[in-house]
């Protein structure tokens, strides 16, 4: 099979000034594609700016022949997204790939953690997704193509200790691409999720030098761009570190029918072995194929 190319493809890559976001971004550009390299410059808790760090990722792509621009917008100001996207169209006049990687951490435990900084990190993880989205959507529908790559955790998908904010971004993400992917089937569009595990700035603190040496942000790369590509699935969740790749879904569980007469707490109670019973399970795969499932069920079908 042929390699995965990107040639005359346009890409905005956000958070790419280090670890995971400018190794995708690299990878981009040497594969073909012109780049956008946004970045705030930021510490690791979102305080300062600085464009220093998307400018030398721009000059790593240069230096290999590549093309790509800088950025130096917040993910989560109108303005700055507005801006990012127009310098992609004012300079290739098209935009085919939005890959959402900025992020902060705030991490505490609930009870001691500011209103604040919670309302701080799910506005720079959801909205700071969902804003470059819906800035280059209509492009993407015009052209009838685009590929878009969300950035989740299993924070979210299964918690973490001391990340309710974190985590509470993470899963509303997916709750985004799993209607988004169905809005954007019928012009080409085509959005997953990366659920990374890699040695970053934002991990630096939580596992000891040997374990990080085999988390390489580069060892995620492959499976974003991929999702990426013309070729990628939509919906998908894809875990990936160390080298190792897995699918991450959602089941329900067969589950059982207890009518509508004299329904009780207490049925519920005492049929709940039977409710959360495996077998049978299934795995969500579109909008309203579990929940018609469900409903065939109650209309004995």
């Amino acid at each position: 099979m042929a390699d995965i190319r990107f040639d005359g493809k346009v890409a905005i890559v956000t958070g790419a000034g280090g670890g995971l976001g400018r190794q995708h971004a690299l990878e981009l550009a040497r594969r073909g594609a012109k780049v956008v390299v946004n970045d705030l410059g930021g510490s690791v808790d979102g305080s300062g700016g600085s464009s220093a760090a998307a400018d030398a990722v721009v000059a790593e792509i240069k230096a290999f022949g590549g093309e790509a621009i800088s950025n130096g917008s917040s993910v989560t100001d109108d303005a700055g997204v507005a801006l990012m996207v127009k310098q992609a169209m004012d300079t290739w006049g098209r935009i085919d790939i939005l890959i959402a990687n900025a992020g902060i951490l705030r991490d505490k435990s609930f009870s001691k953690m500011e209103l604040s900084d919670f309302e701080l990190v799910v506005n720079v993880h959801l909205m700071g997704t969902v804003k470059p989205v819906k800035a280059v959507w209509e492009i993407m529908r015009e052209q009838n193509y685009g590929r878009i790559v969300v950035t989740t955790s299993s924070s979210g998908m299964y918690g973490n200790f001391g990340q309710s904010n974190y985590g509470a971004a993470k899963l509303g993400i997916i709750g985004f691409m799993n209607t988004i992917k169905l809005e954007g089937q019928k012009n080409n569009i085509h959005i997953n999720a990366i659920s990374p595990v890699a040695a970053t700035r934002m991990t630096e603190n939580l596992m000891p030098a040997p374990v990080l040496e085999k988390l390489k942000p580069e060892y995620v790369t492959p499976g974003v761009v991929y999702l990426a590509s013309e070729e990628a699935p939509t919906g998908a969740i894809l875990t990936a570190g160390a080298g190792a790749f897995a699918l991450s879904r959602i089941y329900e569980t067969e589950g059982v029918y207890l009518g509508e007469g004299g329904l009780s707490v207490e049925e519920v109670r005492d049929n709940w072995s039977k409710i959360a019973d495996p077998e049978g399970q299934q795995a969500y795969v579109n909008g309203g194929e579990q929940s018609g499932k469900f409903f065939r069920k109650l209309q004995g079908g």
